[in-house]
């Protein structure tokens, strides 16, 4: 074995024990670097392998490895009689100056062709991502993770993989574990007001999936589908994806308006909505309008998909019984998201689809090939049917609660002249409004830019819009945001908005 001083062998290589790289990685990526710069030319002929060995002071079958994966690779052939020597046919574009462009590779010149949706993408700016996993304030639609058991998670996990049964392990029905689908069943029953079999649940790996999957069972190619506006804008990117038209229907005071989107779009055959709790308005769907939406879907031969992202947190009185409770014809998916409810990585959501459409669905869900994973699936069954979701769900609903509370008192103290944070019976977020007298300069995207450089995530609400005009605000989430850093990144926000005010601020 080679001592912890670096050795030089007469190719040049320089091997470094202490580096986490195999030492036969190391001597091979050195050789293919030498042969791509020149330094060693077509038909040169290399070194024995036990001279080689000898001189770099390592085991030949370090340096075996190495040259079998350079010929596997063809930058090496080997000739009998003769040993190895570098290919003659290499192409010359790949033989290029030392020392230029990244590992030694002189780059053309030329920028990478992209797709349209990938520059669009990277030209759209309305949403702040970032993959810190440090306790930042204020994200949306985050859930606080610390309030999970995950000690009690890793003992189910563990009693669910430590013998799995052949259907976990093996050929899975493509909704999904069948003990996590009587679970939620079983859940839905209880807490949301609703019967639904087993069978007409499907378990997703988000509420995307899940959308998309209704849509392409119950609408064709080119048809039209209302969405509130504004909405999430994950609704849209959902209904593309079964390459259904969304057409934005400005929301009310009084929430989605039935008589405007037939305004809009009579000839849809979807209505996307969230009647529990309205993206990002947080408006409550009426009595009287949930009616009439069902009324039209049973006329007309249309559809609803009910979007019940965060229906469990309601801080006054019980949650709102779903839509889906008052449906008597079989017109109603139902979406619901463990992920919000839980932690953002399990990936977990589902769909209920009405008794008819089920045939349908294992056959398009039979040829999906991103389906939801397992690992987490069985685990979830049991959380569910021992009681530890109820269990959760009650104290992260007197969390949240205490939390919002904390949030709307630090605005009022330090956010004035500034911004409007209104209460919200429900939900996991709050918008703050721009004060009346600052309204034309305030621009949320630049504000949202400003406050991430202050390790601050609030999303802009004007994202949440597809067509003009677009109201502007923050979008504040606060149930993964700790109580205790809430008042003094309150007041950070605060500052960082008034120096965007005092330097002249405008759209």
């Amino acid at each position: 074995m080679v001592g912890r001083a670096r050795k030089v062998a007469p190719l040049g290589i320089t091997l470094d024990p202490a580096a986490r790289e195999p030492l036969h990685r190391q001597i091979g990526e050195q050789i293919r670097r030498a042969i791509l710069e020149g330094r060693l030319s077509p038909g040169l002929k290399l070194p024995s392998s036990r001279l080689m060995a000898t001189e770099l002071a390592c085991a030949r079958g370090t340096v075996l490895m190495a040259m079998d994966q350079l010929v596997a690779e063809g930058y090496l052939v080997a000739q009998a009689g003769s040993g190895l020597s570098v290919a003659a046919n290499l192409p010359d574009e790949m033989l290029v100056s030392p020392g230029v462009g990244d590992r030694g590779i002189e780059p053309t010149g030329r920028p990478p062709v992209l797709s349209r949706r990938a520059v669009a993408s990277l030209a759209d700016k309305t949403l702040h991502t970032s993959f810190d996993d440090s306790p930042i304030a204020f994200p949306t639609g985050q859930p606080d993770r610390t309030a999970f058991p995950f000690p009690l998670w890793a003992k189910l996990l563990e009693r669910e993989w430590r013998k799995p049964a052949w259907s976990a392990a093996g050929a899975l029905h493509p909704f999904g574990h069948p003990g996590l689908r009587a679970a939620i069943a079983s859940y839905l029953g209880m807490a949301r007001g609703f019967r639904c079999d087993p069978g007409t649940v499907v378990v997703t790996s988000g509420v995307r999936q899940s959308l998309s999957l209704f849509a392409r069972i119950v609408l064709d190619a080119g048809d039209e589908a209302w969405i509130e506006e504004p909405g999430f804008v994950g609704t849209r990117e959902a209904l593309a994806l079964a390459d259904v038209r969304a057409i934005p229907v400005p929301v009310d005071t009084a929430g989605f308006s039935l008589e405007a989107a037939m305004a809009r779009a009579p000839r849809a055959r979807l209505a996307v909505v969230a009647p529990s709790h309205q993206f990002p308005l947080g408006i409550v769907l009426g009595l009287q309008r949930r009616l009439a939406l069902l009324s039209w879907a049973e006329r007309s031969n249309g559809w609803i998909a009910e979007d019940d992202f965060d229906g469990e947190y309601r801080y006054a009185g019980r949650p709102l019984a779903p839509l889906r409770a008052l449906d008597r014809t079989g017109r109603v998916a139902y979406l619901g998201s463990f992920s919000k409810l839980l932690f953002p990585a399990l990936r977990l959501s589902y769909v209920v689809l009405p008794d008819a459409l089920v045939a349908a669905a294992e056959k398009i869900m039979a040829s999906v090939d991103a389906r939801a994973s397992m690992l987490g699936q069985g685990a979830l069954a049991r959380f569910i049917m021992d009681g530890h979701l109820v269990a959760h769900l009650r104290r992260t609903r007197l969390l949240y609660s205490g939390r919002q509370q904390a949030l709307i008192a630090s605005a009022e103290r330090h956010l004035g002249g500034l911004l409007q944070v209104a209460p919200d019976p429900g939900g996991m977020h709050l918008i703050a409004s721009p004060h009346p007298d600052l309204e034309p300069a305030f621009d949320d995207q630049t504000a949202m830019a400003a406050a991430a450089s202050a390790s601050i995530s609030v999303s802009p609400l004007s994202a949440c819009y597809r067509d003009a005009p677009k109201m502007h605000g923050l979008i504040l989430g606060y149930a993964s945001t700790p109580e205790g850093i809430i008042d003094p990144m309150v007041v950070k926000l605060g500052n960082v908005l008034r120096e965007l005010y005092t330097a002249g601020l405008a759209r």
